[in-house]
Formats: structure tokens, C-alpha cells, sequence
């Protein structure tokens, strides 16, 4: 109660029938059949009752709006709860001369429901993404990415095959064994073949629907910037050659090629380039 009246506005009126307002919330029948019980000396009659199912209420939690969801899974439509939290001593003989590290003291926290730690736990999918994207990396000649441990001697790194292969490289190769392969561009290869890691080979795709998205490099990058641009239209090369070769002519460098290619003759792909990034 405040202010002398109900914040949860009772008592109702009493209703024929149940129905639903504007808002989307029910207006539950309430019968005016004369029957009251007296509370504190005060007599109440089904105005004031709260609708309710009490077999239902043991067994399930109905919802029929997403508000109402919303509340029970602590917003799982909106992102993590968080609080900031900090650690510190107090109440010492020499408090005041005590240093303050602000970096180890500060925790970013989560906050997760009981309905999320209970989903997790049984390692339900969290979200679901049709269809799957498949990132798709490429580099200049020699300089493909190399992973290795911190203990290993960069003379044996240098010395294994797959230092000589990459995701890229292997599109090459993929274009050399298959016919289909040589109608593709890079983005689009995803879609009909499968990169695998372990043996680091393209195989024909048999099931799933994949789309192919390389990676985005800003104008001022150089080369790598120039051969991303040419990705986009060449389709089954099986080297860096074949990548400079428009109709036919060989060019000393990926940029005269995207002159040649017409991609550079306006300004359109830097234009575009730069809304991509700001987006």
C-alpha cells in the first residue's frame, strides 16, 4: 500500500469474461457470486484474489509474452549483467602508507542466472548461426602465418612441410585437382569445398551450407590490400601468376592488375572500403 492505495491496483473490477488489454496483459474473470471471506476484519470478495493455478503453478512456469521471459531469464534478450568490484584491506597498524595496485584490485564480474548456469551446464546451444561462415585468410607469396611453441628451435620450425602450407596455398593446389574448383572465386569456394586442418587440404563438400568471407585489409595495407581486391574476380588460379594475369597478359604487380581488371579506374573501392570499416 502507498499512499492508502494498492501498487499492484487492487481491488478489480469484477468481469464476465476473460480477456486481454491493449497492453498484451490478461484481464482474468472475476465472478460476482457473492461469496466473501473475512482477513484482519475486513471483508474481501474476488475482487481482490490473485488468478492463479495452483496444479500449474507446481509443474509450470507459463509465459505468453516476451516481458514476462525476459524477467525469468534475467534479460536473456539483452546482454550479461556485470558489476565492477574491488578488494581492499582496511583497519591495519599502518593503513596509511599501504600502496594501492588499482589493476590487481579491479575484477570485471559476470553475473549469471540460475536458468543460464542451468542451460550451460547441461550444454544446451547457447545460439544458433545458419549459415556457417567460414574465414577465409590469404597472404603475399612467402608469407604465410607460422604457428609453433615457445620451446621449439625456430631451425627445426623453418624445416616442417606444413610451414610451406596455408588455407590459401591449399586453394591453389585444390584448383590444380578439381574441374569444379576452376569456376570459383576464393569467397566462393566454401561453398562447395571443406578446408581441412589436420591433413591442410580442400576436399569436395558433401553436406551444410557454408558461405566463404575473407578477411577485411585497409587501402593503405599495400599489396596485400591490392590482391584482396583481385580475389573477388579471379576465379580457379593455381599461383600468384594467375592472380596478376589479365586476359592473358602477366603483370608485375597486383595493382597494375586491378588497374587492368577496371577495379581502380573511379574511386568506388575505397569508398567502399572505408564504409565497410566504419560499420
Amino acid at each position: 500500500m502507498e499512499n492508502g492505495k494498492c501498487i499492484r491496483h487492487f481491488l478489480k473490477k469484477f468481469v464476465n469474461n476473460t480477456t486481454i488489454d491493449e497492453d498484451g496483459y490478461p484481464v482474468y474473470r472475476r465472478r460476482d457470486d457473492g461469496k466473501t471471506i473475512s482477513k484482519c476484519g475486513v471483508e474481501l470478495d474476488n475482487r481482490y484474489v490473485v488468478p492463479h493455478n495452483r496444479k500449474l503453478l507446481l509443474r509450470y512456469e507459463w509465459c505468453n509474452q516476451s516481458r514476462s521471459i525476459k524477467y525469468l531469464f534475467k534479460y536473456v534478450n539483452k546482454r550479461n549483467d556485470r558489476i565492477t568490484a574491488s578488494f581492499y584491506s582496511s583497519g591495519t597498524v599502518d593503513a596509511e602508507n599501504d600502496e594501492c595496485d588499482e589493476v590487481s584490485m579491479y575484477y570485471d564480474c559476470r553475473y549469471i542466472s540460475p536458468c543460464e548456469a542451468a542451460w550451460r551446464i547441461f550444454g544446451y546451444r547457447i545460439h544458433f548461426r545458419d549459415p556457417s561462415v567460414v574465414r577465409l585468410g590469404f597472404h603475399l607469396p612467402g608469407e604465410q602465418p607460422v604457428v609453433f611453441q615457445d620451446h621449439e628451435n625456430l631451425k627445426d620450425v623453418v624445416k616442417k612441410a606444413s610451414v610451406k602450407e596455408s588455407m590459401f596455398l591449399g586453394w591453389f593446389e585444390a584448383n590444380k585437382k578439381y574441374g569444379e574448383a576452376q569456376s570459383l572465386t576464393y569467397s566462393e569456394f566454401p561453398s562447395k569445398f571443406v578446408w581441412k586442418p589436420l591433413p591442410r587440404k580442400w576436399f569436395p563438400r558433401k553436406s551444410h551450407s557454408v558461405i566463404g568471407r575473407i578477411f577485411f585489409v585497409p587501402p593503405g595495407s599495400g599489396k596485400i590490400y591490392y590482391l584482396r581486391l583481385l580475389l573477388n574476380f579471379v576465379r580457379g588460379p593455381t599461383s600468384y601468376k594467375d592472380i596478376r594475369t589479365i586476359d592473358g597478359i602477366l603483370y608485375p604487380t597486383f595493382r597494375y592488375a586491378c588497374y587492368a581488371q577496371g577495379i581502380l579506374d573511379d574511386d568506388k573501392e575505397y569508398i567502399d572500403a572505408i564504409e565497410e570499416a566504419s560499420i
